[in-house]
């Protein structure tokens, strides 16, 4: 068994990393899921949250939206449909996102098409702006 996991992370535009890491945290669809040198194969989807990794003491967060998680061989294996590391998100901008999309939720009834779209830019919002260390 090795002593650290190799995660490989990508999105439709680029890699966004490949690292070695001592362990990780993702938000998966039924519950957050943390993996460890050893972890079982698992193939998994992800929805909108903020992965974390740990390596050599170091712990970086990540706001991904929505994607697949495979593992197998102590290899990790992130597909999703965008990542941000804290240092790439524009604080400002995602705290606009978030009182654009809590104006229009405040609007909408829950029957609306755009309720659902709403919500999911609601979270989108929420994850990053935690991820960039602004709070809410």
């Amino acid at each position: 068994m090795a002593d650290t996991l190799k995660l490989e992370m990508v999105t439709p535009y680029k890699q966004v990393l490949s690292v070695e890491v001592d362990e990780l945290t993702a938000p998966g669809f039924v519950g957050e899921l943390g993996l460890l040198p050893g972890h079982t194969p698992l193939l998994t989807t992800l929805k909108v949250g903020q992965l974390t990794y740990k390596s050599g003491g170091t712990v970086t967060n990540i706001a991904v939206n929505w994607g697949y998680l495979e593992i197998e061989d102590d290899t990790v294996t992130v597909l999703v449909d965008t990542a941000e590391k804290a240092d790439e998100i524009d604080l400002a901008r995602a705290k606009a996102a978030l009182g654009r999309a809590e104006d229009a939720l405040n609007t909408l009834s829950l029957e609306d098409k755009k309720y659902k779209v709403m919500e999911a830019a609601l979270q989108r919002a929420l994850v990053r702006i935690q991820v960039a260390g602004g709070g809410h």
